[in-house]
């Protein structure tokens, strides 16, 4: 693999599950746009595409390197086949495989009367969409289309 290439697959690596969770929790923390069970389960595999692609900017031989950004590459696939899985769930193709999600943070006061108050997140119904297209679509999208990008790199030869 020419050096270049690898370079452009490690920062593709690094970059597509940072914006993508930067958009996340943006949407989350100042959106206030509150994540399902599902999400959450679409973001586990972009934390851990981020220090795998981290560890391939430190890692000492290429052999490493060129592991870790694939392994990263995976990850970023499995958030995106699991993006494929929840987008389905919000536009009725199948059924979902969970109960809703309900957001709680502890902490003083009374905890019966804050879950109790807190929103019900459910599963099947976007919070928001653009163009039909909910945040688990873009997810999938561009999940799916980071990863191949990063396979098609890793995979050229010199």
């Amino acid at each position: 693999m020419r050096g270049g290439n690898l370079q452009a697959a490690r920062w593709l690596a690094l970059l597509v599950p940072a914006v993508l969770m930067l958009g996340a929790l943006g949407s989350q923390y100042l959106g206030g746009l509150y994540p399902c069970e599902m999400c959450h389960w679409q973001r586990w595999p972009h934390y851990a595409a981020i220090v795998l692609a981290l560890l391939s900017f430190v890692a000492p031989r290429t052999s490493a390197r060129v592991a870790l950004v694939l392994l990263a590459g995976i990850a970023i696939a499995i958030s995106g086949g699991i993006g494929v899985f929840h987008a389905g769930v919000e536009y009725g193709w199948w059924q979902g495989i969970t109960g809703c999600a309900t957001p709680f943070s502890g902490g003083g006061g009374d905890m019966l009367d804050a879950i109790m108050k807190a929103p019900v997140i459910r599963c099947d119904v976007p919070q928001w969409t653009l163009a039909g297209i909910s945040l688990a679509g873009f997810n999938a999208i561009f999940s799916l289309v980071g990863a191949l990008g990063i396979f098609v790199l890793a995979g050229k030869r010199a």
